[in-house]
């Protein structure tokens, strides 16, 4: 139920960041706007889920070309294979799973962790449903490392601010030099993990429905994303989940409601320590590291969106 006021709303105000949800709405809606989207919306959208389920597999340590993810129809051989599976899962029922969030984002989050731990074509054995999937973590158990890899930023892209897509952005003066990024800290235990999903998930209940007095979509699908990277709740997957949340307000919210701008994609493109660096931000609860962890949301969300333009183009071509 709606308190009428929105926690969120002040991180609109910090510096920055009201510049970028006007870039990201600038970009969406020049998406939405394409003249393929009148008519193969459907297809576009199919095209971002796929691209999108890839690129946070990728983040998740399997960094598999988008062609082989397209050709596979058994993800339950290896480690790599079921990080695949589970993201494909998630971005194929993510969408369901609207109607349920607003009122009880804990069981969709639980759901989430289920498709991303569990087969079900899969024998008993390492694809198969695990005791842990599908709930938060219990004390003495540590999750699973967020950044199994790391994955280069793709050339010129930070370095791109003539790109009307990207608009301004400028990396940390150090971030070439340590290759990796900042050090996160180790996850919460177990108890606070639970005290902060709850807290979370009544934030989300009571703050208003509409956009007028409630924080931007970007801002809270920023907070979102960055609390469950942040918290780490399930003992594994805890990245597939957290971005698969994040797309799942943005559909939510009304931004993307067609869930074409994959997000995922920009966090690919910009690389894991680009990606680790600005969790760090978010982590730290300054109002620069949480500006700079929103700013790092909204560029990943317009290179999602440029990747969306791309496919348009290329089907107006007759390509795809």
């Amino acid at each position: 139920m709606s308190t009428g006021t929105d926690p969120l709303a002040p991180l609109a105000e910090l510096p920055g960041v009201s510049e970028s949800v006007a870039e990201v709405r600038k970009a969406v809606d020049r998406l939405y706007g394409h003249r393929v989207m009148r008519r193969r919306a459907p297809e576009v959208t199919g095209e971002a889920a796929l691209r999108g389920a890839r690129a946070s597999a990728a983040l998740s340590g399997a960094d598999w070309p988008l062609e082989e993810v397209r050709r596979r129809s058994d993800f339950s051989a290896g480690a790599e294979e079921r990080t695949v599976g589970g993201a494909l899962r998630i971005s194929a029922e993510a969408g369901q799973l609207l109607s349920v969030w607003r009122t009880s984002p804990l069981q969709v989050l639980a759901r989430l962790h289920l498709l991303a731990a569990s087969d079900p074509g899969a024998a008993a054995g390492p694809g198969a449903a695990t005791a842990a999937a599908g709930r938060p973590r219990r004390a003495g158990e540590s999750p699973e490392e967020l950044f199994p890899s790391e994955l280069s930023p793709v050339e010129g892209v930070a370095a791109a601010p003539s790109d009307p897509l990207l608009g301004e952005f400028e990396p940390s003066a150090d971030q070439g030099q340590r290759g990796v990024g900042a050090a996160l800290p180790p996850a919460p235990p177990a108890d606070e993990v639970a005290a902060r999903l709850d807290q979370l998930a009544q934030l989300l209940a009571t703050r208003p429905s509409g956009v007028q007095g409630g924080a931007p979509a970007l801002v809270t699908a920023a907070v979102v994303h960055g609390e469950l990277l942040a918290l780490r709740p399930f003992a594994n997957y805890n990245g597939l989940v957290a971005r698969a949340a994040q797309r799942i307000v943005l559909i939510a919210e009304g931004l993307d409601p067609k869930a074409i701008c994959p997000a995922e994609v920009g966090l690919v493109e910009l690389g894991t320590a680009a990606y680790r660096e600005a969790l760090a931000g978010y982590v730290s609860g300054t109002p620069q590291g949480l500006a700079r962890w929103i700013a790092h949301c909204g560029l990943a969300l317009r290179l999602g969106v440029r990747e969306s333009t791309a496919v348009c183009e290329a089907m107006q071509r007759g390509m795809v």
